[in-house]
Order: structure tokens, then sequence, then C-alpha cells
């Protein structure tokens, strides 16, 4: 593992600066800490509300992540009020919580991390805790007092496993007043703490420490295969990712039955050597590598092994019935467990594993269920690694529901909130990359959605999908260049989009185009154009999400943007009032014929939306100026100042329109047209 530490020349960084900075190089290496893993501290000088100077540890937030860790991510502690706690015989978690936001420096800020006085107990100034995988992987062993004790003698103690808490800390504290001599500490079972006089002396030694570890586990892997491969894929590439994608929307449909979730699909090389291995059946079922990993991937995955791949009724069939297994198992577990103190949590898998096509991870949106799928590709690093050194060994049963229900973890879970009222839903756009689709997209993903972007412009979807994404911090938007009129290009884009977000809740059918002119002047070429992506274009999506939303048995909503020519037609724009015209009787039949699957289907009809929009290309402005007898510099005007409300209509306008339809606000509506039109006053005089 490479030292990563460039010394800041900048005079004027501060104590806090240094473990932001220290922060973010253990945060951004995946091999040391995953998202919300870890902890840093510090201890310094501040001055408290008075004024006065006062010694103060600064320490993660609970659930803060150190890869983009800054300032406000730490709070502020009193030493002097946390030191006297060493003396104390016992502390319950609740008793040790309430006591440490008595000595927050700033008692409004979020409640600092469980393992606080852990680093409050190191008398060295920095402190670093991470969850690394090597470390982990020596401690996930049968022999692992004999392997660390080979490795590091007495410069590194370790310490039995022990949920984190007072109790810990105090041990902690003991071991190091014990050892003198050491500059780290291993918990096993969770990870290693290493300390020094400054935060690059901390680092250093937890770099170190890790790489002893690596070089052993490398000497340990050389030569040996470690996981034999049983089962040869009978499906390339493409093929196993089609039927992963025909299956998923089913295996959504189960893990939806308590709470709305996304998917995830990963077959990369590790990942499949794993599945197709003769052991990972086994090594799959010991359980978590770290307990923290627990919160994110529960204490095992789903393991199905298909009795025929190819058949794909067969094995949703076989894929549903090993997901009911495991809720039933999750229930027996829990109950084993439990005092009902805490409520059952969602008893849905986090990860299934199939052989022959790769590993599915869910999560109550996309930046948990990336989460899952990145634990569980470094448990399987650490599986691997520590089979190669003894025997992969992981918590009891016991442990593993003292973390899953514990109540210092449950209390990241109310951290991680709901975004919006579209929080877990999928939604597909097309047409996204300009105009109404851009405002839906934005407005979608404003309200907590996943939003699947599709246009021929890759460009702009590109930008867009980039621009959502930094704004929320994950992969909430996916772009896909995809033509509404080709059959293929959709089919695909469909599977796409079941790979990357597990199925769809909501379709806004939206691509469209103008053609005008007179129907006596207008070219069949225009006409077949504009009937291929106004009508055709809309047949095509609205038919794969139909089959999706089906399969679900989640119901589902489909808005088809239409437009004011269908009420009311305008002259010398023929084809594309009678293409949209189509457009929207093709909503209404399909209104009839899914409300019995409890899909909903209705239609938008905006007017005059320029803003942003590609469909008022400088021809369409240049006819309909002319057909209108207006000066094009004007047309814009001339279309606000026709309309009851004399108001300019944005796409802004449409998409609250659409997120209402969409929404349960209309849960009693299908088969309408609602107009954002300003009100029709010239009807026919278009």
């Amino acid at each position: 593992m490479e030292n990563c530490w460039n010394e800041p020349n900048d005079s004027k960084l501060d104590d806090l600066d240094l473990l932001v900075y220290q922060s973010q190089l253990i945060g951004n290496n995946p091999d040391l800490v995953l998202t919300g893993g870890g902890n840093t501290a510090i201890k310094t000088v501040q001055k408290d509300f008075r004024g006065l100077n006062t010694s103060v540890l600064f320490v993660k937030k609970s659930g803060a992540d150190l890869k983009t860790a800054c300032r406000d991510d730490f709070v502020g502690l009193r030493l002097d009020e946390l030191k006297p706690l060493v003396a104390h015989t016992d502390m319950l978690d609740r008793e040790m919580i309430d006591y440490l936001m008595h000595c927050m420096l700033n008692p409004t800020t979020d409640r600092p991390s469980i393992e606080t006085l852990i680093h409050a107990f190191i008398p060295m100034k920095s402190t670093v805790h991470s969850h690394s995988d090597a470390i982990v992987s020596l401690t996930n062993t049968k022999k692992k007092q004999e392997i660390l004790s080979n490795i590091y003698g007495h410069r590194v103690p370790y310490i039995n496993y022990l949920l984190p808490g007072f109790s810990l800390s105090k041990i902690v504290h003991g071991t190091i007043v014990s050892n003198p001599e050491a500059h780290g500490i291993i918990l096993i079972n969770h990870g290693l703490f290493t300390w020094g006089e400054t935060p690059k002396e901390a680092y250093d030694r937890h770099i170190e420490i890790t790489n002893l570890a690596e070089q052993h586990i490398t000497r340990a892997l050389l030569g040996k295969k470690i996981f034999n491969i049983k089962r040869t894929p009978s499906l390339e590439e493409s093929e196993a990712k089609s039927q992963a994608a025909i299956l998923t929307p089913t295996i959504r449909k189960l893990i939806c039955s308590e709470n709305s979730m996304v998917l995830t699909f990963n077959m990369d090389p590790d990942c499949l050597d794993f599945v197709n291995s003769e052991e990972g059946s086994d090594l799959s079922q010991i359980g978590p590598a770290t307990p923290d990993h627990t919160l994110h991937t529960k204490i095992k995955p789903v393991w199905v092994t298909l009795t025929d791949i190819n058949n794909q009724s067969l094995a949703s069939k076989e894929i549903s019935e090993a997901i009911k297994n495991y809720r039933s198992d999750y229930a027996k577990w829990y109950e084993a467990h439990t005092d009902h103190t805490q409520p059952i949590l969602d008893a849905n898998p986090r990860v299934i594993l199939v052989p022959g096509l790769g590993m599915w991870s869910t999560g109550k949106d996309i930046r948990a269920a990336l989460i899952a799928q990145d634990v569980y590709r470094h448990t399987i690093k650490v599986i691997k690694s520590a089979t190669a050194l003894d025997e992969y060994v992981s918590l009891s049963e016991a442990s593993a529901y003292q973390v899953e229900y514990w109540p210092m973890e449950l209390h990241k879970l109310t951290l991680a909130g709901k975004s919006g009222p579209f929080s877990s839903k999928i939604v597909l756009i097309t047409g996204a990359a300009h105009g109404i689709g851009r405002a839906v997209a934005q407005s979608f993903a404003s309200s907590g959605a996943h939003v699947f972007l599709t246009d021929i412009d890759a460009k702009g979807i590109n930008s867009l999908a980039s621009q959502i994404n930094e704004t929320h911090g994950y992969r909430k938007a996916f772009p896909f260049v995809m033509d509404v009129t080709d059959e293929a290009q959709v089919a695909t884009a469909f599977e796409r989009l079941c790979l990357t977000y597990g199925g769809l809740d909501i379709l806004v059918s939206n691509a469209g185009i103008a053609a005008p002119g007179p129907i006596d002047e207008l070219d069949l070429r225009d006409w077949n154009k504009a009937f291929s992506v106004n009508a055709t274009g809309h047949f095509l999506v609205a038919k794969k999400a139909i089959q999706i939303m089906k399969t679900q048995e989640l119901g589902g909503n489909i808005v088809f943007i239409g437009t004011r020519n269908v009420p009311s037609p305008g002259a010398e724009f023929g084809a594309y009032s009678s293409s949209k015209a189509a457009e929207v009787q093709l909503a209404k039949v399909l209104a009839l014929e899914n409300a019995v699957h409890g899909i909903r289907v209705n239609i938008v009809n905006p007017d005059a939306v320029f803003e942003g929009s590609n469909l008022w290309s400088a021809d369409v402005r240049k006819q309909r100026s002319k057909a209108h007898g207006v000066d094009i510099h004007q047309l814009e005007d001339f279309y606000v100042q026709r309309n009851l409300l004399k108001a300019k209509i944005t796409g802004d306008d449409v998409a609250r329109a659409v997120l209402f339809l969409a929404s349960d606000d209309s849960s009693k509506t299908t088969g309408t047209m609602l107009p954002v039109d300003g009100g029709i006053k010239d009807a026919f005089l278009r």
C-alpha cells in the first residue's frame, strides 16, 4: 500500500485542517475504509464559548464519510471532561452518548462517533481507525492469534472482538498502558487503530502496519489457487447480462414487498471467480468481514444455484424461492436472538449471488446498493486472503444480531433517511437532453428519484447526468444514448436500465420532433418521420415499460408529453398535430389495458415551451412566424399573448404537472389529459 502523505506546505493550516487532510487520505483508499467507515481524531486547543483556551478532541461525526471529509464533519468535545471517564468501571451506551453530548463545544452539531472514547483514552495527539482489508483478513481466521504474533510480535497488540462502546474503550486504554512501545492496536474482526504525535505519524504507522499484513498475505497467496472454478459459464457476457436484466424485475418485485428499493448488477472477474467456485456457496454463508459491513450487507447474502441458467421461467422461480427462504430464515434468526426491544428490520437480502451470472446488490437508493456491492466485493477479497492464510471465520450469529440491532447503528439508518417524495423510485425519461425533458429530469432528481436519461444527443444527456450527480453526490442519474424509433436501441436501453437501477416505476415519454408545412406541400419522408418519433417512438418505449412493470407487480406510472395541438391543431402543422394525436390515443388505450395492473397512464399537453427546447429549431420558428404573420423575434411573445393567462410556459411548469401525475396525489387518475397552456383562447387559429 502506497504512503500518499504529501506534507501540506501552507503555514496557515491548523490541526483541524491536518485532520481533514489525513482523513481524506484514509477515506480515499478503499482497502482501508469504505463509505462511512472508519474514523479519525486529533487533540488540540480551541477557544470555548467563553473565549478561553480549552483542550479539545475533534472526532468524526457519526455517519460522516472520510473520503469527502471537511472541517464541519468533525465534532469538538472538551477533553478535560472526557479523560476522567477512564476511571469509571462501566457505562451503558445511552449514558455514554448523553455524557458525550454534554461535552460538545457546540451542542447543536451531530452526534460524535461511537468510538469517541477510544480516541480520547489514547494518550497521543492523533489517532486513525480503519477497517483495513489486510488486517481484517489476518483476524478473520481460526489461527489469528498465531498469525498476528508471527507478524507483529508485541509491537502491535490485539484485542478479541467486543462491540464498540465504553468497555472496549477501557480495554484499549489498558492494553496501551501495558504496551508503551506499541504504535497500533488490532481489534479482532474489526480493524486497526494507530496513533502519533502528529497526523502524519499516525498515518505513517497505519500504512506501515497494513503493509506488513499485505506482504504476509501476498506470500500466502503465491502459487495458490484459492477458488476452484466449478461452473464454466454457459452464456457469453452479453447473453448473461441480458438474462440478468430479464430476471431483475422479478427480484425487485420480491425485495420491494415492504419498502421500495433499487438494485444494481455486477459481474466483474473477481466476483465471477467467487460465485463460480466450488467454495463460494459455503464461504458466502460464514458471515461479514467486519461488524460495520453488516449494516450494508446483512449477516450473509442469498446464494442461488440455478438448475438451468438458460430457462428464464425456471430461473425466476428458483431465485424467488431462494429470496423467500432467506426472509424466512432471517425472521427465525431475529426471533432466536431478540429481546423484542427492537422491531424486526427489513428482512430482504442486500446481496444476491448467482453462479453463471454474478451479483445483485440492493438498497433504499442506488448509493446504498453500490455501497453494498462495494462492501461485498471487499468481503470476497478478505475471504480469499483469509482462506489462503488459514480458514475464514466471522462473527457468531449472536454477535451479528447485536451489531445489526444495536441502537448506535440504527441511529445511522435514521441519518440516512428518505430524500424526497420519489425516493427509491426509478424514472426513465426520453428526450431528456433539452427543454421539457431536461426540466422533468431535474425535478424528479430533486424529489429523490433515480433518473435514467435517454436522448439521441449524447453530449446533452452526459452533461445533464454529470450535473445531477455532482449536485447529489452519487449516481442518481445515468445517461444512455437512444433513438426511440429504433426497436433494438430501445431494448438495449431498458436492459441497461434494469442492470443499473433494477427496474422501472415511472416512464416519461417525451421525445418528439416538429415537421412544419402545409399538408399539400409536406414531403412524405417528413410525415413518416413525425409519426415514427411522435407515435411509434412512444409505442416502443411504452411497450418495454409495461412489460417490466407487469413483471414487477408494483404498479407504475406513465406520463406522455403531448401537446395543446391535440385538442387544438394548428394550420401548416399537420404532421406534428396528427402524430401527436396518435400518441395521445395510444396513451388512452394503454390506460384502458393496464389499469388492472395498477399502471396509470396520463398525458400532459403543454404549449409553446421555447426555453432550452430543440423542438423549436430555427426552421420551425421561421415557419411558425410566417404562418402567424409575426416577426420571428416576436414569436415567443405572440404565444404568450394568445393564452388566457398571458403566461409564459416553461419546462418547469410542465415538470410540476408531470410529477403530480406520477405521484400518489393523483392516484385515482388515469387516461386524462392535463393542459399546461395558459388557457386556450383562439382555438384552431394556430
